[in-house]
């Protein structure tokens, strides 16, 4: 798979070839305990915060590619925006245009988050060679279904791809140190941010999205490991 040798083709690129500074993949939960109102805040929160000045200058500059992938239980995942390459603003607008008006897949089925992240990682293969490939994965929910997510860790050390995660707080107990234990992985630079509601969840997203887009450690070494945030 190309996804296996990412890390050694960047590294022997020349610079001129690494015109994309950012992969991002948005992976949004679906899943049954999320209801109707509670997909649209997602959905709009994460047009919102790319449009925001901060992240839609951050993804015009590093010529990103990004893709959204809705998921829930096993064997439920959908690509509901394959990559897409942010060259200007007009392209960051037509993405969160889609990303607003995307149709729910599924509205009844367990959380999967090993098999979410399975299936985002396989859509690298498709993905331009970036210097940083983040999968960003938000979910209100321990996975109950599926492959664990930490046993896909080896293969996204391999990579060079980091996981990061938005932790929505609305009935599951520290859900955050279950992803800051289970989910998150890439170094130093990987972090969970704590929505505590899904009336948090655009503003949450939003910051989530400058940390993402700006911040310029996303390790992509294959002795990279996931460590809690010291900030």
């Amino acid at each position: 798979m190309r996804c296996l040798f990412l890390a050694s083709a960047i590294a022997t690129l020349p610079l001129s070839a690494l015109a994309c500074d950012l992969a991002l993949a948005l992976a949004v939960d679906v899943s049954g305990s999320v209801d109707p109102t509670e997909y649209h805040t997602q959905m709009q929160g994460l047009a919102d915060a790319l449009r925001d000045g901060v992240v839609s200058e951050a993804l015009v500059k590093a010529e990103a590619a990004v893709m959204l992938v809705q998921w829930t239980g096993t064997s439920r995942q959908h690509l509901t925006i394959p990559w897409r390459r942010i060259h200007t603003f007009s392209d960051v607008e037509a993405i969160s245009a889609e990303i607003e008006s995307a149709p729910r897949h599924w509205r009844n089925f367990s959380t999967a988050i090993g098999e979410a992240l399975q299936f985002t990682l396989a859509e690298w293969s498709n993905a331009p060679v970036c210097k940083r490939n983040i999968i960003d994965v938000s979910g209100d929910g321990v996975s109950n279904e599926g492959v664990q997510p930490s046993s896909l860790h080896p293969v996204l050390t391999r990579a060079g791809i980091t996981v990061n995660a938005l932790a929505i707080e609305e009935s599951e107990e520290d859900l955050t140190g279950y992803f800051w234990t289970n989910v998150i992985w890439g170094g130093e630079g990987a972090f969970v941010v704590t929505a505590n509601s899904f009336e948090d969840y655009p503003d949450r997203i939003r910051q989530k999205l400058i940390r993402e887009t700006t911040a310029q450690i996303s390790c992509a070494l294959p002795t990279c490991r996931g460590l809690p945030d010291q900030g």
